[in-house]
């Protein structure tokens, strides 16, 4: 099981990419499990977290240890935070002007949510089996907006990102292994459109 910290102080983070906050969240725990307040709006606004209007809650379940999804940088912001279990998490900066290729990880687990502004791509890897990857957004999903979405292949040698499980070893859709390489990335992104 992850390595949770109980009764952190709700607390916010900047973490060197403008606008991508890590945020301690308050785990009660003892012998029977954990209780957490994932998200409070008004709280949440105090501390530097935009106010995320939520339309949308999205789950990823993943079944197996080493699961591993991304590069994606969908037209919203969300704030995403683990249910159970814990992830790799890493993110890349693709807006222009804001530092395009900027990349920071960190492991998430319970205790830890992160906040994600629009125009910056999340990945993550499942350091556990079981593992429930939870997500708010500010707009609905839908079919047709697939075409906003801009990808970033997990194994880009330019950002070399130091996945715990070795990428050959993970478990990745077909579609995950075809996205394009950063630098294939470069002008479309600085052109605005994301």
């Amino acid at each position: 099981m992850a390595n949770m910290q109980f009764e952190k102080t709700l607390a916010v983070h900047e973490t060197g990419i403008e606008g991508l906050k890590v945020v301690d969240l308050t785990l009660h725990g003892d012998e029977r499990g954990w209780f957490k307040e994932n998200y409070q709006r008004a709280k949440m606004v105090e501390l530097g977290i935009p106010d995320l209007r939520i339309v949308q809650n999205n789950i990823s379940f993943n079944a197996e240890r080493g699961v591993t999804r991304g590069f994606h940088a969908e037209p919203w912001n969300k704030f995403i935070s683990i249910a159970c279990g814990s992830v790799f998490g890493a993110w890349i900066d693709l807006r222009p002007g804001h530092g395009f290729g900027a990349v920071y990880t960190r492991e998430l687990e319970p205790s830890t949510a992160i906040y994600v502004p629009r125009g910056v791509a999340n990945a993550f890897q499942c350091l556990e089996a079981g593992t429930a990857y939870t997500y708010l957004v500010d707009a609905h999903w839908s079919a047709d907006l697939k075409s906003a979405y801009t990808f970033v292949n997990l194994a880009d040698p330019e950002i070399a990102v130091a996945w715990p499980i070795p990428l050959e070893e993970s478990i990745r859709s077909a579609a995950d292994l075809d996205h394009p390489f950063l630098r294939e990335l470069e002008g479309y992104c600085t052109s605005g459109r994301l």
